[in-house]
């Protein structure tokens, strides 16, 4: 009999659509600090998203003529070069050899000392453009900036992240980590709630990493594209079913900061290739 009776009440509630749309809502509209939590410690020892990557995922990383992150690269190592703005400078004009530049990517985002603003390493890179350059920043995630990123970031591949979280930085990073915590859209998870206390578990057909982000920018797969960490964000918050934030968001550089510090040590992969 009890079977007999399941299937009416699930065809009523199937004709109620009004019901979820209500229970959604009541979700979007709990205060943001219903549902907080502390997240874990920095994860001890912090592991690479390449190790919960499939293994062909894996194999397009680790081919040196595969791995389609390596055209971004050569395009960045011809933007390192080519004159631009009404001077004809180019990053090497200032810099020189791009290898000069080794070990910096690992220490984005950090303070800005012109803005006092926390800002990542492609904010960094139009800041040269518009403060030494005199021309125009790039707009945010253009093939062009990207490809700057990935070739700055490939100048420090294997070396560790090590971004600072004392001083100027400090509120940007209690930031970070209390949205890290923070419960959001209407599925009403956090971060947190997949990066430490799923790790391992499968979602979907994609097993849960710690969500490092070491490798970024990135390919991914699944957009067929180089993509900041920002944006790979957005696409979290999306399956969150939350309002994404605009790339480049204040908010957004908080929690890369703390993103970042959670994998202190890690080894910076560029060009890294994710699903």
């Amino acid at each position: 009999m009890a079977g007999h009776g399941r299937g009416p009440v699930r065809r009523r509630l199937r004709r109620l659509p009004w019901l979820w749309s209500a229970v959604a809502g009541m979700a979007v509209a709990w205060p943001a600090w219903v549902g907080s939590e502390l997240p874990a410690p920095a994860p001890s020892p912090p592991r690479s998203g390449y190790e919960f990557a499939r293994p062909e995922t894996q194999a397009i990383q680790d081919d040196e003529f595969a791995n389609p992150g390596l055209f971004w690269a050569e395009r960045g190592a011809e933007l390192w070069d080519s004159p631009d703005g009404v001077d004809g400078q180019s990053c090497s004009s200032c810099h020189g050899a791009a290898d000069a530049l080794a070990g910096v990517a690992p220490t984005y985002p950090k303070i800005d000392l012109a803005s006092g603003l926390l800002i990542n390493l492609e904010q960094r890179i139009n800041a040269c453009r518009t403060r030494h350059m005199g021309i125009g920043p790039y707009p945010l995630e253009s093939d062009p900036l990207l490809s700057l990123s990935v070739y700055v970031t490939q100048q420090s591949a294997g070396q560790p992240l090590q971004v600072q979280i004392d001083g100027p930085a400090q509120p940007w990073f209690e930031r970070g980590r209390s949205l890290y915590a923070e419960r959001v859209g209407q599925m009403n998870v956090a971060c947190t709630q997949c990066h430490d206390q799923r790790v391992g578990h499968l979602l979907r057909a994609e097993r849960i990493s710690q969500g490092q982000i070491n490798g970024f920018p990135a390919y991914l797969l699944r957009w067929g594209t180089v993509s900041s960490v920002h944006r790979r964000f957005q696409f979290c918050n999306e399956q969150a079913r939350a309002e994404p934030l605009p790339i480049g968001s204040d908010d957004y550089n908080a929690l890369q900061l703390y993103v970042a510090w959670r994998g202190t040590g890690l080894a910076v992969e560029a060009p890294a290739v994710r699903r």
